[in-house]
């Protein structure tokens, strides 16, 4: 049974709620993997000997960073899943501000009680949010924003049937 883990970095959590819109076609899932890793799971730390991992969200943190590194050295196939992943799409709508100003706006000015930017608890923010590939090697990507349950259902299927998923024209919308 091959090993699989999902990851969510920078990103809205879209990637998975797609993902468990794969309905009924989870429990096939489930006989074909078994989930080493992932946000719907309390799995503390990143498992080694992983088959395929489908990283949602872009690179936008020092933290996020660090974590893909490691995925990238315990995983064998990495999967970009879904736009921010593949191209840093909304995430990196923030680079065209410098970091402390991305931080003034959100903890300063847009605060009603406790003006500041805090200094613990939150992830040191890196200049520029970067797609996944621009830090470690990506294998496949799975397009969209977010993909639909049916695109990540065929490219679940390649991938456990040791075939690298045609993505060619398959991207989607909405």
């Amino acid at each position: 049974m091959k090993k699989l883990a999902t990851v969510w970095l920078d990103g809205c959590s879209g990637c998975h709620m797609s993902f468990l819109d794969l309905d009924e076609r989870i429990v096939e899932l489930a006989g074909l993997v078994h989930l080493v890793y992932s946000p719907i799971m309390d799995v503390k730390e990143f498992p080694e000997g992983v088959d395929i991992t489908l990283v949602e969200g872009a690179v936008g943190s020092e933290e996020d960073a660090e974590k893909i590194r490691k995925i990238r050295e315990r995983t064998a196939v990495l999967v970009s899943f879904g736009d921010c992943a593949a191209t840093g799409n909304v995430p990196s709508m923030r680079n065209v501000f410098p970091v402390v100003d991305v931080l003034k706006r959100a903890y300063v000015e847009n605060a009603t009680h406790n003006p500041g930017i805090p200094r613990e608890a939150v992830p040191a923010l890196r200049p520029r949010v970067q797609p996944v590939h621009a830090l470690v090697k990506v294998d496949c990507v799975i397009p969209g924003c977010p993909p639909s349950a049916e695109l990540i259902w065929y490219a679940l299927k390649e991938l456990l049937e040791g075939r690298m998923p045609d993505m060619a024209g398959r991207a989607t919308f909405g």
